[in-house]
């Protein structure tokens, strides 16, 4: 009998039932705030399998792509084959560097104190009322593909409370272009996207910890040049076309702006904050490489530990920095989502059921399940492991073929996962992105790899990835492991610290006015770069 499936989970498949409430049979909570009247958009999900068994789309769906559907308006009408489908707002598991604690700077200087009679006090003067305990600020990560948020006590630095969650704005396309021609078409339909889901995080964090929001009196938002304009509310139709840059970085050239950070009041940018509170965007480096990767230079301390590094950023819009000690270089490779499950038929992010490791045994993969559960899918630092074992164990050629010219490796049975050649396709243009990118940046410096005294691994799978596996496929230089130093979620350690410390603020603005932006696809043998990049074997200089 044909079947429901969401994720792990299986019921018959009954003609009549909404997805929503299939999604509540299966134990899944899909979000909604409208009654199921169609007009909150908050419950999108995307089907799989199965999609033409559904009732056809309603005038609410119109803003949605070909795969994403309003669980409250799609029905099932005919019970043909099983039906697949999958909620975005899933919750996901957090990274932090091996070491990170949540410990704040060295010394404390956040934007807004709290005097004796407790009423809460901007830096520029801004009285924000009696807030009834201690200030607390937000520092968020907006990703791609995964959004990071963080509560601080502003006095003691500790970290109150953290969640990660999927961007809910897939629905819009899975890469920085795509989401900028959808806005285009749609405009405003990303970012309120975005903003219900972090209220709903922020809601939901203010129950879980007992802090009202008059005392949420800061907030530090990082992400890439789109991802950061989107959510405040700037115009991102000039990150779509040459030069690639956003409006605050052509004003700052222009001498109209000083600086290409963005300061909002939380009742402008919409969130659940003190509505006096500011909401400051941290400032981009140029194009394409924003305010996420100028975080993790602040997280990690690369410049001020003097020195040869190179910092790699992976995701869907990665981000590479290079130093020989003096120069910064700076380059955003479009990777894509593959990494991080978009375009890859079993790809999932780092949520309870993703195989986030593998080893090939001789006739099957013993696998690592996140959650210890049965497995959904394979997160990015799975995918790794898989391509180098398959290598290794030559069940893949150099170029991504797999032995005997099967169309597919099997990965897991109950339920069935594979590895298709069109996956590996996803992952080798990724890859080879990633790759060419740390090979200009490091040939402008005029290092050699061998020369390149420190790698900080940054990004949602940094911690999870196996270094060898990296290198044995080509997605990382072929670093001393001395000197590869696992950062984490560098970008939300970053946008922490410059929740805490003006002086790191003033810090990074300084830092970012000496970067080097390289535009890769400039280089005279850029494509050769590239299509050496999609072979997986080990990076040469």
């Amino acid at each position: 009998m044909p079947e429901l499936v969401h994720g792990s989970e299986r019921r018959p498949l009954v003609p009549g039932v909404s997805l929503y409430d299939a999604a509540a049979e299966l134990g899944s909570v899909v979000p909604a705030s409208c009654r199921r009247t169609g007009r909150c958009h908050e419950c999108v999900v995307e089907v799989r399998a199965g999609a033409d068994q559904l009732s056809p789309r309603t005038a609410e769906e119109g803003f949605l792509g070909p795969t994403f559907r309003l669980a409250c308006q799609a029905h099932v009408e005919r019970a043909d084959r099983d039906l697949e489908f999958a909620i975005l707002r899933r919750r996901l598991r957090i990274l932090l560097a091996p070491d990170g604690d949540g410990a704040a700077p060295e010394a404390l200087d956040p934007a807004v104190t709290v005097g004796e009679d407790g009423r809460a006090t901007a830096d520029d003067g801004t009285d924000l009322g009696l807030i009834g305990g201690a200030p607390v600020g937000v520092a968020i990560d907006i990703g791609t593909t995964t959004v990071v948020l963080e509560l601080v006590d502003l006095q003691t630095g500790a970290l109150l409370a953290v969640s990660a969650i999927e961007n809910p704005q897939r629905f819009g396309g899975s890469d920085v272009m795509t989401r900028i021609s959808y806005e285009e078409e749609v405009p405003g339909e990303l970012r309120a996207a975005l903003r219900r889901a972090l209220n709903h995080e922020l809601k939901r964090l203010g129950r879980e910890t007992g802090i009202d929001r008059r005392r949420l009196v800061d907030a530090v938002i990082v992400g890439n040049p789109t991802m950061r304009d989107l959510a405040l509310g700037l115009d991102v139709s000039p990150l779509g076309r040459l030069p690639y840059r956003s409006v605050t970085e052509t004003a700052r050239r222009a001498g109209t702006a000083a600086t290409t950070a963005v300061t909002r009041l939380a009742h402008e940018a919409g969130l659940l904050l003190n509505p006096q509170a500011r909401v400051w965007g941290a400032p981009l480096i140029a194009c394409h490489v924003g305010a996420d990767a100028a975080a993790d230079l602040i997280a990690v301390d690369a410049v001020a530990r003097g020195g040869s590094f190179l910092l790699v950023d992976i995701g869907t819009n990665s981000e590479i920095i290079a130093s020989d000690g003096a120069r910064l270089v700076a380059a955003s490779s479009p990777a894509g989502p593959a990494f991080e499950g978009g375009g890859v038929r079993y790809g999932m992010p780092g949520a309870d059921g993703a195989i986030e490791g593998a080893r090939w045994t001789g006739d099957h993969f013993e696998l690592q399940v996140i959650g210890e559960s049965a497995p959904e899918g394979i997160c990015g630092s799975g995918l790794v492991e898989l391509l180098a074992e398959a290598r290794a164990a030559d069940l893949m050629s150099t170029r991504g073929g797999f032995l005997d010219r099967r169309p597919e490796l099997v990965i897991a049975d109950g339920p069935r996962i594979t590895l298709s050649r069109a996956d590996v396709g996803h992952l080798a243009v990724a890859k080879a992105a990633t790759a060419a990118g740390q090979r200009v940046l490091l040939r402008r410096l005029g290092l050699r790899i061998d020369q390149v005294e420190r790698v900080y691994l940054a990004g949602g799978f940094a911690n999870a990835l196996d270094v060898e596996a990296a290198i044995a496929i080509g997605l990382l230089i072929d670093a001393p492991r001395g000197g590869i130093i696992r950062a984490g979620n560098a970008s939300i350690a970053g946008a922490r610290a410059l929740l805490l410390s003006r002086r790191r603020r003033a810090e990074l603005e300084a830092l970012v006015g000496r970067i080097e932006h390289v535009e890769l696809e400039s280089e005279p043998d850029f494509f050769d770069l590239f299509t050496d990049g999609c072979l997986f074997e080990p990076i040469i200089a």
